[in-house]
């Protein structure tokens, strides 16, 4: 078997009307600089895990479709999008179809636009799973029982070489007291694991929190990608939350009983934060954004 080389980014937040990002971050010129720094080497997937837009436009879609498959195609590999909790789905679906689409995207549910996206595909011997955890309305994230069905049967045989589930919201924890609030619900997240745990999954590819983690639960290594857009402050005070002016992403090789990943992130401007929001104004957005009080 030769190894699965994926390009992981996450988080570009491409806005229709090309507005920079917080005021500050021109998002174009972050992803062309993440593309450019691992521009010598071939892949098999280009994964965007989510929160590839900003506004939720068509127009935003077709930036980053027009962006990153040129890219793609050229070294050899194939693109892969997921939904995040500033996407839309319909929006979503009229550009990028079930997130796979240069492939025949087996969908969850059938053609019902307000159905999760989510999609199976299977090449050259792997298998990807795109799950949808977002939540209309809300930054922090869900996956209901039919997507949750979904994966299981998708992996109840083995694909030849294994399979690969790309998903937004991490089923970890997360650094931050904001991030934490909008995670997956912890219920799902232990769901989605349980599912995978002892089958052919051999990485899931997250994003959201803006920073690289990788931890192995259950066996299965869980990897998220630094923020294209911007990078959070992990160690920074826990109730408050800000990120630098930078981006980043990670190559993850997938080999015979091995998974290599190898971020990569660049502070373009060493001292300047994009945002920062204090705890009061943490509290507001949790309010607002979080999840509902049981």
């Amino acid at each position: 078997m030769s190894a699965l080389r994926i390009l992981h980014l996450s988080d570009t937040h491409f806005s229709g009307d090309g507005g920079r990002h917080y005021g500050v971050v021109d998002t174009a010129e972050h992803l062309r600089r993440a593309l450019s720094h691992v521009a010598h080497l071939t892949f098999d997937l280009v994964v965007v895990s989510g929160d590839v837009s900003q506004d939720g436009s068509e127009a935003s879609y077709r930036q980053i479709r027009d962006a990153v498959t040129p890219w793609t195609l050229a070294r050899g590999a194939r693109p892969v999008f997921a939904m995040g909790n500033h996407d839309r789905r319909d929006a979503f679906r009229a550009v990028l179809g079930e997130g796979q689409p240069d492939a025949d995207e087996v969908p969850l549910g059938g053609i019902d636009l307000d159905r999760p996206v989510a999609s199976l595909v299977e090449r050259n011997g792997w298998r990807i799973v795109v799950l949808d955890s977002s939540v209309p309305g809300a930054g922090y994230g869900a996956l209901d029982p039919e997507q949750l069905s979904f994966l299981r049967e998708a992996i109840s045989e083995p694909a030849p070489h294994g399979t690969v589930v790309v998903v937004h919201h991490p089923p970890l924890r997360a650094q931050t007291d904001l991030l934490q609030a909008l995670a997956l619900d912890e219920h799902d997240g232990h769901e989605l694991l349980d599912i995978v745990r002892g089958t052919d999954v051999r990485v899931i590819l997250s994003g959201h929190y803006h920073l690289p983690i990788t931890e192995i639960v259950g066996g299965v290594p869980v990897t998220v990608a630094p923020g294209v857009t911007n990078l959070s402050r992990a160690f920074a005070d826990p109730a408050e939350e800000s990120a630098v002016d930078g981006f980043g992403g990670a190559v993850v090789t997938v080999g015979e009983g091995s998974v290599r990943v190898v971020p990569f992130v660049e502070r373009l401007t060493p001292d300047d934060l994009v945002f920062h929001y204090d705890a009061a104004v943490v509290a507001q957005i949790i309010q607002e954004s979080g999840r509902p009080a049981d």
